[in-house]
């Protein structure tokens, strides 16, 4: 095969790719959706004020990744060195998940601090495993394979939920003790599934000379700043970079509290959040696929408002619900959608990305999307919190107070989706890909 057939990788180093992914989606699905969220919210600090410190915490943790990631990418793809930042972060992850087994009721400080350092390393590692997405499938492979690494993360994700049940069904119950015991369990089970990505997929990128009186560091400025000037002149990818800055906020913010509303809003126990991720991972890999699908034969744009549609109906649904039965639905529902949305993304910064630079471009995307999601959890925790007390002043229970002031706060995740969608409407993806090869 010719070089202009674009890159091409080994079956091995795909499975590899996968993996990882398999290892990052347990912890998305444990730490983020199923388990640490909402018990932070309930058990170590409790009801609107444990809603509030989450959305802080996920506030901190993506701002510090919006301020390194495009740095870092810069870095990367000068020195060379995607593996050697994936491996540090990735060890940051996984060594910050096992220490949240210390977290008991009341260390609210403790609890932050590991959340914020996990959370920290798992976004960052995402910049550099993303950047070799361009080394592993051609233009024409690159949603199918991209949508099959979702798909494969998020059965992994479905494993290591099943693991957790069994350990918490098999101990008699929930207790903050085994409850605890499950983010070992899943620092474990992402350190297993990401050693082949090490052993097996090689750096591509080579290594450049540093020029004289120059470091990494102010290579990496310059680049950036180069960076910044050739994204604003790549129009099609700034337009849909804004439109990714204001729907993304959306979907972190359903991610991060997913659980949180499904204790609040209709009283789900810890195996009933459980299973309800199982569900919703299960339909992420049948989104993830099924969109990997959609962008290779109707195009990414196309993709993206499908999913972007479903999710803001969903969240619109959810607003209404009043049963459990009814959160299911809802939740299987946004698991479908949000895999399209997420993997979909992707696939178009990489076809929106120039030869040879994808870590870069991919750390702009980092930036952007850290960015958002640096408001959209705080804007939620603080709705929530706010109007759970002016509630309360109103004279309502303690339980409807904090279930009202739940409610309220989801339409902002309507809000920045549908105002994401419009943003999009506006991109020329034809006109993008083009700009990327130079056309």
């Amino acid at each position: 095969m010719t070089s202009t057939s674009g890159p091409v990788s080994t079956r091995k180093e795909r499975i590899a790719w996968y993996l990882y992914d398999v290892g990052n989606s347990a912890y998305a699905a444990v730490v983020l959706l199923a388990i640490y969220s909402v018990y932070f919210q309930d058990s170590v600090v409790g009801g609107a004020e444990g809603t509030k410190l989450w959305g802080y915490a996920v506030f901190v943790a993506m701002l510090v990744v919006a301020v390194i990631s495009p740095f870092l990418g810069a870095i990367a793809d000068y020195s060379g060195s995607k593996k050697k930042f994936l491996l540090f972060f990735t060890s940051q992850a996984i060594l910050f998940t096992g220490l949240l087994f210390f977290v008991v009721k009341g260390a609210v400080v403790m609890g932050m601090v590991f959340f914020i350092l996990a959370e920290i390393g798992y976004r960052a590692a995402q910049v550099f495993y993303n950047g070799f997405l361009p080394e592993i499938a051609t233009p024409k492979d690159m949603g199918r394979i991209a949508g099959l690494g979702w798909a494969l993360g998020s059965a992994g994700g479905v494993l290591c939920l099943i693991l957790v049940l069994a350990l918490i069904l098999g101990t008699g119950g929930g207790n903050n003790l085994v409850v605890r015991s499950t983010f070992v369990l899943t620092a474990l089970f992402f350190a297993l599934a990401a050693i082949p990505i090490f052993l097996w997929l090689p750096e591509r990128a080579p290594k450049r000379a540093l020029p004289p009186g120059e470091t990494y560091w102010s290579i990496a400025i310059k680049q950036l700043s180069e960076t910044v000037r050739t994204a604003t002149s790549f129009k099609e990818f700034l337009k849909f970079m804004v439109a990714f800055l204001v729907y993304n906020d959306g979907v972190i913010m359903a991610l991060d509290f997913a659980a949180i509303l499904g204790g609040v809003l209709f009283g789900l126990k810890q195996q009933d959040l459980i299973i309800l991720m199982i569900i919703v991972q299960i339909m992420n890999v049948i989104g993830a696929y099924g969109f990997g699908w959609f962008v290779d034969r109707i195009g990414g744009k196309r993709a993206l408002i499908l999913s972007l549609s479903i999710m803001i109906l969903d969240v619109l649904y959810l607003y209404f619900a009043r049963t459990a039965q009814e959160y299911f639905v809802i939740a299987s529902i946004a698991g479908f959608a949000m895999a399209g949305i997420q993997s979909t993304s992707r696939t178009m910064v990489a076809l929106f990305s120039p030869p040879g630079r994808s870590a870069e471009f991919f750390g702009f995307f980092a930036l952007t999307g850290r960015t958002s999601s640096v408001i959209g959890p705080a804007v939620f925790g603080w709705l929530a919190a706010m109007m759970t007390a002016r509630y309360l002043n109103l004279g309502w229970e303690q339980n409807l107070a904090e279930q009202g002031g739940h409610r309220v706060a989801t339409l902002s995740i309507a809000a920045f989706l549908l105002a994401g969608l419009l943003l999009l409407l506006w991109v020329n993806e034809r006109k993008a890909v083009a700009a990327a090869k130079g056309e």
